[in-house]
């Protein structure tokens, strides 16, 4: 990736693409239920296998979007996209439909990894990933909107993915090609910053994913079989969520980092845990509606504070990718086991396992947010807190352009200075010091031996 980040607008493309197959599941999972003879757990299962490709994908460009650039990768991801979930609606057979699924699958990770990685390198992620769930929602929404009045079978939803991957392909060639060179190779293969924290919100979104879309993959269910409603007003339900949503998001744009990170993710997250057992326990419109509607209106709320959070960690993306790819793993997971829990004890003890989970994840994943809340919400910054130490050190371990603030930004003007000799180390520090005499500027000096 340049170090110079470029417009969001192709990356919220390339984002909406790859991100629209996991909120279109529910619809997924119920016509192939009903359209293909599979059972609520079979077609749980197909849905898994595609979100499992999916992650695949993630796991398998993480570290290496930056060295390939983000249009070729993009493409392919597209590509595959479009092939396989095109193929998926022509075909009629289920061998058939679940090895296109698949193929879309990866072609979605892919895309999704390419925009993850994009994401952090803005200057401010957490803005771009709110357009970028506002997009997919807002896309979301009118598809759920329109699907139920056209028919079409299992093949429509398929098709309207595949429509969306070949209408994001154009935005491709405002992407970074290319730039594997010598130096940007070294620095891409370097050891992954804050671990034991990465390693804490990649394990907590993969839980915090799984408990989400096990209520997802079956939300279509519970209001056709347990509340009663028919798929029309079911939709209806969805695109007022997803609606929902779309102001969530704004919200959550327009707070930005004014309540840090900790209190969104800790707060939304409780929230979502009561939204999940309304939503399970509903038998009428009224219940139903509230808990889905309430549900996804925090959901991508803390969601996008998640891909922030994710992207703080490492400048390059590689967190980024990494707990993406963890979250996508959750959600692979999530139709099945969502399919297997209704099916033996029912849709309301679903909830109730489902939303003690959700509970359960919130303590780890906000304590990493409370730990990592000095660092800024917009990467390459520097922390007012030691802000010229940390400049310094960006500066001599060759990191990216932008990390060290330019002159006339807030933070503290940085020279380097560069001695051969360590007799000469103490003069070098008191002329640069703040006493070193008129016109000198306040500065730290950096030494080589040679």
């Amino acid at each position: 990736m340049s170090s110079r980040p470029r417009a969001a607008w192709p990356l919220v493309a390339v984002f909406t693409a790859g991100y629209l197959a996991s909120y279109l599941l529910p619809t997924i999972v119920g016509r192939l239920s009903a359209h293909l003879g599979l059972s609520p757990a079979q077609a749980g299962l197909v849905g898994s296998a595609l979100l499992l490709s999916s992650a695949s994908a993630g796991f398998t460009l993480a570290g290496r979007v930056e060295r390939y650039g983000s249009r070729t990768p993009a493409r392919a991801g597209l590509v595959l996209a479009v092939v396989g979930y095109g193929c998926a609606a022509l075909a009629g057979s289920v061998p058939l439909v679940v090895l296109s699924v698949v193929v879309g699958g990866f072609g979605s990770g892919a895309a999704t990894a390419v925009a993850a990685a994009g994401i952090a390198a803005q200057r401010d992620p957490h803005r771009t990933s709110s357009l970028g769930l506002l997009t997919v929602s807002a896309t979301a929404g009118a598809l759920y909107l329109t699907i139920p009045h056209l028919g079409g079978g299992h093949r429509l939803p398929f098709a309207a993915i595949a429509l969306a991957a070949l209408l994001v392909w154009p935005a491709t060639a405002r992407l970074n090609g290319p730039t594997a060179t010598e130096e940007s190779t070294s620095q891409i293969t370097g050891r992954l910053p804050h671990r034991r924290s990465g390693l804490v919100l990649a394990g907590g979104m993969l839980v915090w994913s799984m408990a989400q879309n096990a209520l997802w993959g079956v939300s279509s269910r519970i209001g056709v079989v347990q509340a009663g409603l028919t798929e029309v007003t079911v939709g209806a339900v969805f695109a007022a969520a997803l609606g929902a949503g779309l102001l969530g998001v704004m919200g959550a744009g327009v707070l930005g980092a004014r309540l840090g990170r900790a209190v969104p993710i800790g707060l939304g997250t409780v929230v979502i845990a009561g939204s999940i057992v309304v939503s399970s326990s509903a038998r009428d419109l009224g219940s139903f509606a509230t808990g889905e509607i309430l549900w996804n209106t925090v959901y991508p709320v803390v969601l996008s504070y998640l891909i922030g959070l994710a992207a703080s960690l490492d400048v390059r993306g590689r967190w980024a990718v990494l707990a993406g790819s963890a979250s996508s793993v959750g959600v692979a997971c999530g139709p099945l086991l969502g399919s297997v829990l209704s099916e033996e004890a029912g849709y309301p003890a679903m909830g109730l396992v489902l939303g003690a989970a959700t509970l359960l994840v919130a303590a780890p994943v906000t304590a990493v947010a409370l730990h990592t809340g000095g660092r800024p919400l917009v990467p390459g910054s520097v922390r007012r807190r030691g802000g010229a130490p940390a400049a310094l050190l960006a500066a001599t371990t060759g990191s990216l352009s932008g990390a060290v603030p330019k002159l006339g930004s807030p933070e503290q003007a940085v020279t380097e200075l560069r001695v051969r000799r360590r007799r000469l180390v103490r003069s070098a520090i008191r002329t640069a010091g703040p006493d070193g005499g008129p016109g000198q500027s306040n500065a730290y000096a950096s030494t080589s031996d040679r």
